[in-house]
C-alpha cells in the first residue's frame, strides 16, 4: 500500500472514530503485511552497524587527552601551592609554565596511539612540605611516564626562586628537563600546599 493512502486512512480512521482509536493503533492495523519486510531490513541495518568499527581519529584523541591533562595539571599545581604561595605565582605561572607544561604533554601523547591515551593518568596528589612532587602522569601498568616537579632554589643573593621541571622515564628520571623558573622574594617562602 502506498505510503499517502496508509497515511490518509490513519487520519481518517482516527477522525471518524472520535479520538477512540489512535493514530498508532491504525498504523499497527493497516501495516500488518509489511511488518515481514521491516523486521528484515532493521536486522540487517543493525547487522551492519555492528560489524562496522569507526576508524579512531588519532588527533581527536590526542586533543582530548592534552585538554584534560591540562585541567587535572592546573588543578593540581594550584592545590600545591596553597594559598599562600598560590595567589602571589598564579599569573607568571600560567603565562610562562603552563603553556610549557601543555608542550611537554603533547610530547608524552605523541608517543602513543589514540586509544591507548585513555589508559593514561594523573596521580591525584600533589605532595606538600619541602618536596618536589607536583603531579605524575601514569601508565596502563602504573608506572610513571613523566614527572612533573617544583624545586626551591636559593641562588646566593638572589633570594629564592621557584625551578619548575619535568622528568621522563626514558633516562630513568635522572635528567632534569626545565620548565621555567618563577621569583619568590628574598625571604623564605611557606611550605608547600599551606
Amino acid at each position: 500500500m502506498p505510503a499517502w493512502l496508509r497515511k490518509s486512512l490513519v487520519v481518517m480512521i482516527s477522525i471518524f472514530t472520535f479520538g477512540m482509536v489512535s493514530p498508532a493503533q491504525a498504523n499497527v492495523l493497516l501495516n500488518t503485511t509489511n511488518t515481514d519486510r521491516t523486521e528484515r531490513s532493521s536486522s540487517a541495518e543493525t547487522a551492519f552497524i555492528d560489524t562496522y568499527e569507526a576508524p579512531v581519529d588519532e588527533e581527536v584523541e590526542r586533543e582530548k587527552f592534552v585538554y584534560r591533562t591540562m585541567m587535572e595539571a592546573e588543578q593540581q599545581s594550584f592545590q600545591k601551592f596553597g594559598a599562600k604561595i598560590g595567589p602571589v605565582i598564579e599569573d607568571e605561572f600560567r603565562q610562562s609554565i603552563l603553556p610549557n607544561i601543555e608542550k611537554a604533554i603533547e610530547m608524552v601523547a605523541a608517543q602513543y596511539p589514540g586509544e591507548q591515551l585513555n589508559s593514561l593518568r594523573i596521580t591525584e596528589m600533589p605532595s606538600g612540605g619541602e618536596s618536589e612532587k607536583i603531579f605524575h602522569i601514569i601508565g596502563e601498568d602504573g608506572k610513571d611516564i613523566i614527572r612533573f616537579h617544583v624545586r626551591r632554589d636559593q641562588p646566593p643573593k638572589e633570594g629564592f626562586w621557584f625551578n619548575f621541571h619535568y622528568h621522563t622515564y626514558h633516562d630513568n628520571f635522572q635528567t632534569h628537563y626545565e620548565l621555567g623558573t618563577i621569583f619568590w622574594a628574598k625571604n623564605t617562602p611557606p611550605k608547600w600546599r599551606s
